[in-house]
């Protein structure tokens, strides 16, 4: 596994050097140095020179940085790495240069113990801090009894959980956080949406408690495992429209559980059972691609009127339930790099343009569920020497929705069972925020009719790459009608060609 570990500073400065291995030489540091912080042209974060290869990271101003020989699983070293730098993080607040030099013995005492020969072992933060602290001595009777008890903690089965934790009310917090991403067409076709969640949670409860989790009566596991049901009792759903979307059944791809949870009983029937960490830990991470719930319908149109002004008219319609609501809307509407001045007009909020950003911000504190806003307003542009074709960047949004889940999960009940039969509160909480949410314009433009019907607004559904080839087939179809047109003005005067 792991040769060595090294820390640099932004500057190079060799801060801490641990070998665990007899491959390790002084040297590689140096190497290190010359071919990766002095080479600005490298990118990549994994370095292999002979059968050495080096695998780095940053964390605030420091290079971590692991040495191995030979075939090593890299998802493995990276892994370390950020283990190491998050128990940084948690020992001293920060994991940079000043908290390195500051602590360097403590880091030393870190490696010593999570690393066994170059393989990790425990990286728990909460067990590592029973025998690894800055307290002063105690008394040697008190030093054997801990010892004795970390020697447990750190050997038995639950390393990531210490005994005879108290607490005067015991609680039990369940988030459900998911970011959904969405790419629509100018046509209205989508091209992208999924899901990407995850249920964090934060523990108080005393002793060592055994919580089960149920989620949606239905749930299948798509590309991570077999496709299995998972029945459970039917709970009081929240007031939401995610209890709606709960009715059917919801496909999850890319599971992965936390250390805690029981695999037999998650692989058998789908039952997340687990022991939890004291305090707050990631449960669980997903992604959804299926039956994914758009909570907002976006339609956005665009005229550019010659070269002197573009007008955009979009309107946003909430998808989910009258009761809930948005909050911190953000709606970006780019604007062309020759951009003079914007007029504007909203139905609900306040839009401004931003010059640095090349666009219009359209901000909305409270988005009520079903209904509908509209944005109208015009770009006036500049001239330029040389005229180059606006791209038109898709609309972007951002927010934040409260007891919604954009893949329909929900969490049915979760039971708590200690030997002293306590009694226990318990919270849920969903919340659904914009990942990447983007939809192209729709492209307008105005075209001359028949007299009796005057003008009107002709809407292409453009794609990039076909827009030039449908305006120039629709130049040629208007020639050609106005060539017909031409003929029979000239038959029905009786005059010929």
């Amino acid at each position: 596994m792991l040769s060595g570990v090294l820390l640099f500073n932004q500057k190079g400065e060799l801060l801490i050097l641990r070998a665990f291995r007899q491959d390790m030489r002084p040297r590689l540091a140096d190497v290190f140095r010359i071919q990766v912080i002095s080479n600005a042209q490298i990118r990549s974060p994994i370095l292999t020179l002979g059968s050495t290869t080096f695998s780095h990271i940053r964390s605030e101003n420091i290079y971590i940085v692991g040495v191995t020989k030979g075939n090593v699983n890299s998802a493995l070293v990276f892994e370390f790495l950020y283990k190491l730098a998050g128990l940084g993080k948690s020992y001293f607040g920060r994991f940079d240069e000043e908290a390195v030099k500051s602590n360097f013995v403590m880091v030393y005492e870190l490696l010593d113990e999570i690393l066994d020969f170059g393989y990790p072992q425990n990286t728990e933060t909460e067990t590592l801090k029973m025998y690894i602290t800055t307290e002063g001595v105690k008394s040697e009777r008190a030093a054997l009894e801990d010892s004795s008890k970390i020697t447990m903690q750190a050997t038995g089965a639950l390393s990531w959980r210490r005994d005879n934790i108290k607490y005067r009310k015991n609680e039990a917090f369940v988030d459900v956080i998911e970011d959904v991403n969405l790419l629509v067409s100018a046509n209205g076709t989508v091209l992208r949406a999924d899901v990407n969640g995850a249920i964090e949670m934060r523990a108080y409860l005393s002793g060592t408690p055994e919580c089960k989790f149920g989620l949606n009566d239905r749930l299948t596991l798509g590309e991570n495992g077999t496709d299995a049901s998972l029945g459970g009792p039917v709970g009081n759903a929240a007031g939401s429209k995610a209890s709606k979307a709960a009715a059917g059944s919801v496909t999850l791809e890319d599971v992965s559980l936390h250390q805690c949870v029981k695999l037999s009983s998650f692989t058998s029937d789908r039952t997340i059972s687990f022991i939890p960490p004291d305090g707050s830990f990631q449960l669980m991470t997903y992604r959804a691609t299926e039956n994914v719930n758009l909570p907002f319908k976006v339609q956005a149109i665009v005229n550019e009127v010659g070269k002197s002004k573009v007008e955009y008219s979009v309107s946003i319609r909430a998808n989910y339930g009258s009761k809930l609501f948005a909050t911190g809307v953000v709606v970006k509407i780019p604007t062309p790099l020759n951009t003079a001045s914007t007029t504007h007009r909203t139905s609900q909020g306040k839009a401004k343009y931003e010059p640095s950003e090349n666009a219009i911000i359209w901000k909305i504190a409270r988005f009520t569920g079903q209904s509908e806003f509209i944005f109208s307003g015009e770009a006036e542009l500049s001239a330029m020497t040389t005229h180059k074709s606006w791209s038109r960047p898709p609309i972007s949004m951002q927010f934040s929705l409260l007891m919604f889940t954009a893949s329909g999960l929900l969490v049915r009940y979760l039971k708590v069972f200690e030997k002293s039969s306590y009694s226990s509160v318990k919270w849920v909480r969903y919340m659904t925020r914009a990942g990447s949410y983007e939809i192209r314009w729709v492209l307008t433009k105005s075209n001359e009719v028949d007299g009796l019907r005057g003008k009107q607004i002709e809407k292409y559904s453009l794609d990039d790459q076909a827009e030039d080839e449908i305006i120039a087939a629709e130049e040629r179809r208007q020639r050609i009608k106005d060539e017909r047109k031409t003929v029979q003005e000239f038959a029905s005067r009786g005059a010929g060609w």
